[in-house]
């Protein structure tokens, strides 16, 4: 009797295994089909990832020249012109153009020799400050000493001022430029900015910070064209400074026969 019993129990018991080992096998179908299943297509937002790797232009000078805008532009031409003046100002600003060489002992030879008028007409046809001065004091030598001397001083004087108002022009485009620096920045954020609340906040960080250093590109200019103005501006005074000191002294020289002869006459 408990082969009976015992026999449809391994009936079971096989059956149970055999439908478990299908169940196995079937599993393992389906993992094999998942594997070598092709892979799905990437989705949009991995898309848009892969678009915003692409690359972007290096900035190089040029690149940063074309982004500067119109008042990048107007920055550069007033580095130009800043270079035009240095140039010709470290051409006339000079000991030589002041006071050309031989000139004054010339002058002093002719009044030493009492030829007012030669020494007059010499200083007439020279465009030099010294002659300028020296004429503008021998042109009044009739009316005595005094008359000479303040003629002389106003002369120097009106030729100091107007050499200070020429080297004032790079003074003038150093304080320009990085004001026109500062407002291309401030219309390159406003831009930037604007960009941002078109696309109702929903801009990238990149972009904002992308229209910022484009922004500032303004500034960068404006303050390398000013930083040479205002230093060149400050070599250029103080060397007419000095040349006027110098050019004063020699006709102080140059005028003493003048003043020999003025002060004799007074005292006969």
């Amino acid at each position: 009797m408990m082969r009976f019993l015992f026999s449809p129990l391994l009936c079971c018991f096989v059956v149970a295994s055999t439908v478990h080992a299908q169940q196995t096998v079937l599993d393992f179908g389906d993992l094999e089909e998942v594997i070598s299943a092709p892979a799905a297509p990437a989705q949009p937002k991995a898309e848009a990832a892969s678009a915003q790797e692409t690359p972007k232009p290096k900035a190089t000078f040029w690149f940063l020249i074309q982004k500067s805008g119109i008042i990048g532009y107007v920055i550069i031409l007033l580095s130009l012109i800043s270079v035009a003046l240095m140039i010709e100002y470290a051409l006339t600003i000079r000991r030589k153009t002041l006071t050309p060489p031989g000139f004054a002992d010339e002058v002093l030879k002719l009044l030493t020799q009492g030829q007012p008028n030669a020494a007059l007409q010499k200083c007439q046809s020279n465009p030099s400050v010294l002659a300028q001065i020296l004429y503008a004091g021998m042109s009044q030598y009739e009316f005595g000493w005094d008359a000479v001397e303040k003629s002389a001083e106003e002369a120097t004087a009106e030729q100091a001022s107007r050499m200070y108002r020429k080297v004032e022009y790079l003074n003038m485009i150093g304080n320009i430029a990085p004001m026109l620096g500062l407002l291309g920045t401030v219309v390159g954020m406003v831009i930037a900015f604007q960009g941002m609340a078109e696309s109702a906040g929903y801009g990238r960080a990149s972009d904002l910070a992308e229209g910022i250093y484009l922004a500032l590109i303004t500034t960068i200019q404006g303050l390398l064209v000013a930083i040479p103005c205002l230093a060149a501006h400050s070599i250029f005074s103080n060397r007419i400074a000095v040349l006027i000191s110098e050019t004063t002294f020699v006709a102080e020289q140059v005028l003493q026969p003048i003043k020999k002869n003025l002060l004799r006459k007074r005292s006969s």
